[in-house]
């Protein structure tokens, strides 16, 4: 996780897929964090993730 404050980058790293429960990857040009064993990214709007699987952006 990059372009991150670190204080930021404990609570992300802290977090999990709630459709899997496997780890995310943030993607900082997106501003997703990605579920690779879901296949979804989920939007982190204004500093705050928002873990709902029906927000969630199916990946390619």
């Amino acid at each position: 996780m990059t372009d991150t404050p670190q204080h930021d980058r404990r609570m992300l790293e802290a977090l999990v897929c709630p459709q899997t429960q496997g780890l995310l990857v943030w993607d900082a040009e997106a501003q997703e964090l990605i579920s690779k064993s879901a296949g979804l990214a989920y939007p982190v709007r204004g500093g705050i993730p928002i873990m709902l699987i029906d927000e969630a952006r199916k990946l390619d």
